[in-house]
């Protein structure tokens, strides 16, 4: 009878499906590491904290060529989280799992340069000591987020004139602002900016974020669905108020 009643309750286990960046490398290797610190230096931490899968289906690697591929791209903040396309015999326990079956989605956009403009300047505004003036990058998109799609942004705030269908993602590394339904997710403050807020017209989120804290649809409290509302955090604690 004493062993029933302590016989400790079965561990849960959930399934649950991610965005994942796929890295598909071109030989020669070296070449595509090039480009490939090309397109970082565009973005800030444009691969920070994003599930990485590496594709090298087609791609004829050798056990210590793919060992040093993904140690290339850890030094790079470029965490595998699997290997899609490898032999059995090229994988190990000092490499990432092997992982298949990935849906695919639109294409997420790489950072794009943006031209130097020149600054004309009057001279009767110019000071010999000018007042600091501090800026905060913002991004404005003005079409809903398709499910599939991940509109990535660390360096500041997201506003989002639409809606964020089911399967979509927004992460910014500051606020997000969304006129719309929130039926994805939404992943504020990825940087380490704890006081990001999140803004939506109605919610319905799959998934809340803020620097780093995590909330589910089902942890959500049923009074603040399908409203409009405001999140942040205190401390490590969700907090919701309403916006009307």
């Amino acid at each position: 009878m004493t062993a029933v009643l302590t016989k400790p309750r079965p561990i849960r286990l959930k399934g649950r499906s991610y965005l994942a960046l796929t890295l598909t490398p071109e030989l020669p290797l070296e070449d595509w590491l090039v480009r490939l610190d090309e397109l970082a230096a565009l973005s800030a931490g444009f691969f920070l904290r994003r599930p990485v899968v590496l594709d090298i289906e087609g791609i004829e690697l050798d056990r210590s060529q793919l060992r040093d591929l993904v140690s290339e791209l850890c030094a790079r903040n470029v965490r595998i989280m699997g290997i899609e396309g490898a032999r059995t015999s090229l994988l190990g326990a000092d490499l990432p799992p092997a992982i298949s079956g990935g849906r695919s989605t639109s294409d997420i956009e790489a950072p794009v340069a943006e031209p130097i403009k020149e600054a004309v300047v009057s001279e009767s505004i110019i000071r010999s000591d000018p007042l600091p003036i501090k800026t905060t990058p913002s991004i404005i998109v003005t079409q809903p987020v398709r499910s599939g799609q991940s509109l990535f942004f660390p360096e500041g705030d997201v506003t989002v004139i639409g809606s964020v269908a089911s399967g979509a993602e927004v992460v910014a590394g500051g606020s997000i602002h969304i006129y719309g339904t929130l039926r994805g997710r939404a992943l504020a403050g990825t940087m380490g900016n704890a006081s990001a807020r999140i803004f939506c017209s109605k919610l319905e989120a799959e998934l809340l974020a803020i620097d780093g804290f995590y909330k589910t649809a089902e942890d959500m409290e049923p009074e603040t669905r399908g409203k409009a509302v405001q999140i942040w955090l205190e401390g490590e604690t969700f907090k919701v108020g309403s916006l009307a």
